[in-house]
């Protein structure tokens, strides 16, 4: 009889920047950041199946991802592939709850899941920092969506601090009509006229602390009024999330996502309500808090 061909299940959770600073240019093209981010509970759900062929395969539920080498699902596996010789192939499900280009880390947190489940699929025994070491030559989100938990993240975001855990609270996250590209936005991103800047030892020794008010006040984001600028719809959502919260309300990442943090269940859920009319990719969920003890 043949046997049943083997299976990994594995979630790849979302992020949120708690903070986004960008310091300066770098020789090397990219920007030097300094950011803390947290996961939480909004996730896409992956499924390895080993596969004799050698072949990659992809597919998805998600109408508007690749299905082929530009997906980073795809590319990570065929890096395993390369950096440790595997004959076999695998085929990728991917099971997309995650919005797509919304500053979320869809994506990035998938070439993650990947890595870390083909591992176990392959048995290939590799560490924690061998997988971020191949995160790294993917994309500058992928090591913290190995690490998760919360994290500082510095250099282009591949340099990653573990950080105590966010306080436990609800989060509110809508994503307007719109996609925003990473790469534009940096593009766009005039240093000089950057001139509120997250304080980010503040906003750690308020994590230190286990306080949700002194992290809720630190949270900055320096790409906002670049996004604001050229999409004002994310602004006007923005606005919209303050007036239910009052704080604790910021873009994630070069956005256009917008979330809010809440310590009350029902106050989120008064905000939830209030946005289903207004934006129709709304969502509540809870922060992961730490990291798995395994990746």
């Amino acid at each position: 009889m043949e046997a049943e061909p083997l299976n990994v299940f594995v979630k790849a959770p979302a992020k949120i920047n708690l903070s986004l600073d960008v310091l300066y240019k770098r020789p090397d093209g990219y920007h030097e950041v300094d950011m803390v981010m947290t996961t939480i509970d909004l996730a896409d759900r992956i499924t390895l199946e080993d596969r004799a062929d050698g072949r990659i395969h992809l597919v998805t539920n998600s109408g508007v991802i690749p299905q082929d080498a530009r997906n980073l699902a795809w590319r990570a596996a065929e890096l395993v592939r390369e950096r440790f010789r595997v004959d076999r192939g695998v085929t990728i499900t991917i099971a997309k709850e995650i919005p797509v280009a919304a500053g979320l880390a869809g994506g990035s947190s998938d070439a993650a899941a990947v890595l870390s489940g083909l591992n176990q699929l392959w048995k290939l025994g590799a560490s924690l920092e061998e997988l971020m070491e191949l995160g790294k030559q993917l994309g500058s989100d992928v090591p913290f969506c190995l690490v998760r938990g919360t994290a500082r993240a510095t250099g282009r975001g591949e340099c990653i601090e573990e950080l105590p855990a966010m306080p436990p609270c609800w989060v509110v996250l809508a994503k307007p009509p719109i996609s925003v590209s990473t790469a534009d936005v940096y593009s766009d991103l005039d240093l000089a006229q950057i001139t509120a800047r997250p304080k980010t030892e503040s906003l750690i020794a308020s994590l230190a602390r286990n306080d949700f008010h002194g992290v809720a006040r630190q949270m900055r984001n320096v790409l906002e009024p670049f996004v604001f600028r050229k999409y004002p719809e994310v602004a006007r959502l923005k606005e919209q999330m303050l007036r239910f919260s009052g704080e604790g309300v910021l873009m994630s990442g070069s956005g256009p996502t917008v979330y809010a943090l809440f310590q009350q269940e029902s106050r989120a859920r008064r905000l939830l309500h209030g946005l289903k009319g207004f934006c129709k990719e709304v969502y509540m969920v809870r922060l992961l808090g730490k990291r798995p003890m395994s990746t």
